[in-house]
Parts: C-alpha cells; sequence; structure tokens
C-alpha cells in the first residue's frame, strides 16, 4: 500500500497467511482466513465462515473492536467503482437486523477483487 493510499484511506490487500497467524487467536479451529484488506491500522478480513472487520482504536491501537458479520447475514451488497474525476471507490454491505449499512472506501483495484471475494463467499 503506497503513502498516498494511506493518506487518502484506502484499502490494499495484505498477506492471508499472515492475517492467519495474526487472528489465530480469535479465529475458530477450523476458520482459516481467505483474503484480507487492510485500511490504515483497520482491516477487513474474509475468512471462510465470516466477514470481520477489525477496528483499531485509540492512539496507540491497543484497543480493538472486532465485528463478526457471518456471511448468511449480508442481505446485498453494493461496490460503486472510481470514475475518472473520483478516485475511490465504496463498498456499501447491508446486514441484517442493523438499521445502517457498512461503508469503506478502497482503491480501483481493489474495489473489483473484492467484489468477486464477496460473491465468492456469499453464493459460491
Amino acid at each position: 500500500m503506497g503513502l498516498l493510499d494511506k493518506l487518502m484511506g484506502n484499502a490494499s490487500e495484505v498477506d492471508a497467511g499472515e492475517v492467519q497467524e495474526e487472528l489465530a487467536p480469535v479465529l475458530a479451529d477450523s476458520e482459516r482466513v481467505t483474503q484480507a484488506f487492510k485500511l490504515v491500522r483497520d482491516m477487513f478480513v474474509f475468512t471462510n465462515a465470516r466477514l470481520i472487520f477489525i477496528d483499531k482504536q485509540g492512539m496507540t491501537g491497543k484497543k480493538v473492536e472486532y465485528h463478526s458479520v457471518p456471511y448468511r447475514a449480508i442481505t446485498q451488497f453494493n461496490v460503486e467503482t472510481a470514475g475518472h474525476f473520483d478516485m475511490d471507490a465504496e463498498l456499501t454491505i447491508w446486514i441484517s437486523g442493523q438499521s445502517n449499512p457498512l461503508k469503506v472506501e478502497l482503491n480501483k483495484e481493489t474495489a473489483i477483487g473484492l467484489q468477486k471475494s464477496l460473491a465468492n463467499a456469499m453464493f459460491g
């Protein structure tokens, strides 16, 4: 992930193996990380069972919120791709039982791969 992407808040894909090791204490025994994206300090992680949004809070990032969403709870999702003047893409996910969707800004390359990964996780 480039410096400009970090400053703009765009997510980029990170190595699933490294994330698997980092999240070993919070993953189920048979759960494996299939894909992960990092957004400065925060991350969203695809596993074979759920989507995990990781929000590192505070100045040091020691306080961490793990928001787990089983794929069956995702009712719909939307990916808005980048245009000529708007360089950001945006992912919106609606979750059953929540009034507001989750929104994440992405870079152009990540948006396409993320849409396919989410479709594979939900429908594949």
